[in-house]
């Protein structure tokens, strides 16, 4: 396994008698010498003379936790997971990419593909997505779960609810399509997607503007379903008091508007509110509080570049009416899966955020103060992309790494 002391930034690796625990890589760049108090990323960033709208919202200091780590690869051999659910008997729900959703024992074992899902267009960026289950799972066995959809007129992003059957072979029944992202479009990228239940057991999905140019714009209207984040009830009808029921032209179910590609996503643990981070271009990676009815900016505002090297949409980073992040990235780490830590296993970690990193192959640890992000510090950086980031039952960090060979691995302090 691997036993990091991060504050002072030595790395010790020790290797454990089961081989292939480790998956050594080179370090991210930009991470500096890592010196408390300046800013971790140190690359230069891609919006070239762009200012942030106020004092922190980017290249937060290095706020080290002074916490020595153990990664345990839990699980191998997943083909691009996408997502993590736990089963309350200790054993894992996870999905895959290509379109396969598995149990995974405590122990690491694989199951079978998990029979019943719908047809489901895997290219590119396509595929399964995310899935969670209901807060009546106990008793119900519902399951939610997101997918890329197949239509005649192209795809989108599709919410799906089933009933799990825990069987000797797990499968799924009285499979439902309960929500359909319009309109289709020709495209295999951004699809989102993250679901988060809200209190009262309505749920939030996430979604992506499709990434086309001439498609993207539609973020900004509130006829069209690209990148927005959606309100629903769990039989996918638009949740009561949604911000745009009732106005003329309107989908009743948006949320917020304005949103690029969100792939990250959990509630607030003290306020119950909704935060999301989604990708930006290169830079431009946000973290935002999703509120009703705000509009986000893409692709009229936006910090960061076009991969061309162009600015994008009216090479601006601010504009009256448009919510500005509560933190940037720029250069991109290209983040995807976050979660809140109240747990008791890491003391020091409590009231952090955790986001997940693709490009940058890391796990983010976000210190906050109210709405403000204070700190950062980069973990789990021998491991590849990170796809999704979980807090476990009993407070460890689950992290799934989206590569052809991907893991499970749980962080849990050091002996």
């Amino acid at each position: 396994m691997s036993r990091v002391a991060l504050g002072s930034g030595l790395v010790l690796l020790l290797l454990a008698s089961v081989p292939g625990l480790l998956a050594c890589s080179k370090k991210p760049t930009g991470l500096g010498q890592r010196v408390p108090g300046s800013p971790v990323e140190t690359l230069p960033p891609n919006g070239e003379g762009q200012k942030p709208a106020s004092a922190g919202q980017t290249r937060a200091p290095y706020a080290p936790s002074h916490v020595a780590l153990s990664v345990r690869t839990v699980a191998r051999g997943l083909e691009h997971p996408w997502s993590l659910a736990f089963l309350p008997d200790g054993r894992f729900l996870v999905t895959e990419r290509p379109g396969r959703m598995r149990v995974v024992t405590a122990d690491g074992k694989l199951g079978e593909p998990i029979a019943g899902l719908p047809k489901i267009d895997a290219r590119d960026q396509g595929g399964l997505m995310d899935v969670v289950l209901a807060p009546t799972f106990a008793s119900s066995g519902l399951v939610f779960f997101t997918f890329s959809e197949p239509r005649p007129d192209g795809n989108g992003t599709a919410l799906a609810r089933a009933r799990l059957v825990l069987d000797p072979q797990p499968r799924l029944e009285d499979v439902r399509v309960v929500w359909h992202q319009r309109p289709s479009i020709a495209s295999t990228k951004h699809f989102g997607s993250r679901i988060v239940f809200a209190p009262d057991g309505s749920l939030f999905v996430t979604l992506g503007e499709r990434y086309d140019p001439a498609t993207r714009k539609q973020a900004q209207r509130t006829d069209s379903a690209l990148g927005k984040v959606v309100h629903l009830t769990q039989e996918g009808a638009a949740a009561p008091g949604n911000p745009f029921a009732g106005k003329e032209g309107a989908l009743p179910e948006i949320w917020s508007m304005g949103h690029r590609n969100i792939q990250a996503a959990a509630l607030h643990p003290r306020t119950k509110e909704l935060w999301i981070v989604e990708h930006g271009a290169r830079g431009g990676d946000e973290v935002n509080v999703a509120r009703a009815g705000r509009d986000y900016g893409w692709p009229t505002i936006t910090y960061g570049i076009d991969y061309s090297g162009k600015p994008i949409g009216e090479g601006i980073t601010h504009a009256e009416g448009m919510e500005q992040p509560v933190y940037y990235w720029d250069p991109s780490i290209a983040p995807s899966g976050m979660a809140f830590y109240e747990a008791e296993l890491f003391p020091s970690w409590k009231g952090s955020l955790f986001v997940g990193a693709l490009a940058g192959k890391h796990v983010t640890r976000l210190v906050l103060d109210g709405e403000k992000i204070v700190g950062e510090e980069r973990l789990v950086t021998d491991h590849g992309r990170v796809r999704d980031v979980r807090v476990g039952p009993t407070g460890a960090l689950f992290v799934l790494t989206d590569e052809s060979d991907g893991e499970l691995l749980e962080v849990t302090p050091a002996k």
